[in-house]
């Protein structure tokens, strides 16, 4: 099918290019919202009275699993060849970015919970349902250049919560905070309601003549697949590590520089935003540049830039020089960042068209899950393990133990990399 280039063909270039523009400031305010209660633990801690587990429930463990366990039904609603996706994607980013704003309404951890759940939920349905759009506009060589430029929100949302989080918070509390950075999304979400269009409804994919495979068999589809599993347990354990250290990174640079959270909080935000976004884009072109040559090399960035980040990461843990970690530890974040574009890329070709919703968030459950749900409490559990013996400087312990754990993610990539060239379907 030729893809035209007028401005209204939803598979032209011109419209191409606003669509994944305006995905990538959705999947921005995704990382945003997710992230800025991160920087405003401290105050609502104080304010409403509670302890650090439960700010660790609202942080970590209770957003993590209603985002993980109902993205999957959500993502199976998306894969169906009559559901609207951009409708879908629209919809769900009026619902988290409303409840953000419901946050700073909280008078209590109950209603602050719910609410945060609120945000899990409604962001449960936008990452699967916008790779598999971007997939169907782009076309498999252009494919990992597009999911890493969508992958910048991450890197991009993460720096505007801490810095416009902790700056906001500074000058109105946490309460106006939440609700300034939760009503753009509701507008942002009319717009993208209006502005993006499904391929799908407008007659410029193939038509589907096969059903919509059960849930059973979709698993099957993965399970088979040993490109799929090898990747899965790939990102589960690296992003066990890399949440880990983002939380206890901050603590680290407090606890370990005399860093005040005021200092620290901008300094991590221009690490992972700079970081991380130069790494997804230069692992998107690597993947689209080599992998188009052959598929195995889809993972070689992904699986070297893992090993690369290991001695970045110890010499930045073992210096005594703040601002010398800061930068060895962006250098760090580029080479770990390469895995993004790559990785979803695979995702999407090693299971059907029909299977790309549902299989998405499968693999978003287990990393998120194992890493997002389990990362930051198991780092702290270390920690105080460590603490009779490191006192202070427990924290500087587990993060070595975390650089020491790294390679296996890395091996995990190499093999995936192995059974691309035969099971990449599409």
């Amino acid at each position: 099918m030729t893809q035209a280039s007028s401005g209204g063909n939803p598979r032209g270039s011109i419209y191409r290019s606003g669509t994944l523009w305006l995905l990538m400031i959705i999947s921005t305010l995704n990382f945003l919202d997710r992230q800025v209660l991160n920087i405003l633990a401290e105050p609502i801690k104080h304010d409403l009275g509670l302890s650090d587990t439960q700010i660790g429930l609202l942080t970590g463990l209770a957003f993590a699993l209603f985002y993980t366990v109902l993205g999957i039904p959500i993502a199976r609603y998306a894969d169906r060849s009559t559901t609207n996706r951009s409708s879908l994607i629209a919809v769900c980013l009026a619902f988290w970015s409303g409840m953000t704003a419901l946050c700073g309404l909280a008078q209590n951890f109950g209603q602050l919970l719910l609410a945060r759940i609120g945000v899990g939920v409604g962001e449960a349905g936008c990452t699967p349902a916008a790779h598999s759009l971007i997939s169907d506009l782009y076309t498999k060589e252009q494919r990992a250049s597009a999911l890493a430029f969508y992958g910048l929100g991450l890197p991009i949302g993460t720096l505007l919560g801490l810095g416009l989080g902790g700056g906001l918070a500074e000058l109105f509390g946490w309460r106006v905070t939440l609700i300034t950075l939760g009503l753009p999304g509701i507008v942002i979400g009319l717009v993208s309601y209006l502005a993006i269009r499904d391929p799908r409804k407008h007659g410029l994919l193939p038509p589907v003549t096969t059903p919509q495979p059960s849930m059973k068999e979709v698993l099957g589809e993965i399970m088979a697949s040993r490109a799929f599993l090898f990747l899965v347990a790939a990102m589960a354990l690296g992003s066990f590590l890399s949440y880990g250290k983002n939380v206890w990174q901050a603590i680290f640079f407090m606890r370990s520089h005399g860093l005040t959270p005021g200092v620290a909080g901008p300094v991590l935000g221009l690490v992972v935003g700079i970081g991380a976004a130069f790494g997804a884009w230069l692992g998107g072109w690597l993947a689209s540049h080599y992998g188009s040559r052959n598929p195995r090399h889809i993972l070689t960035g992904p699986a070297l830039g893992g090993l690369l980040a290991m001695p970045l990461s110890l010499a930045a843990y073992y210096t005594g020089d703040w601002r010398l970690a800061a930068v060895l530890l962006t250098l760090a974040t580029i080479s770990s960042g390469l895995a993004y574009g790559p990785t979803f890329t695979c995702v999407q070709g090693l299971v059907r068209t029909q299977s790309r919703g549902v299989a998405t968030a499968i693999f978003l459950f287990v990393m998120n899950l194992i890493g997002l749900g389990l990362g930051p409490l198991f780092f702290g559990m270390m920690s105080d393990a460590l603490a009779p013996v490191a006192g202070s400087e427990s924290v500087r312990w587990v993060l070595y133990i975390a650089v020491a754990l790294a390679p296996i993610p890395a091996f995990l990539f190499w093999r995936s990399s192995l059974h691309l060239n035969s099971e990449m379907k599409n």
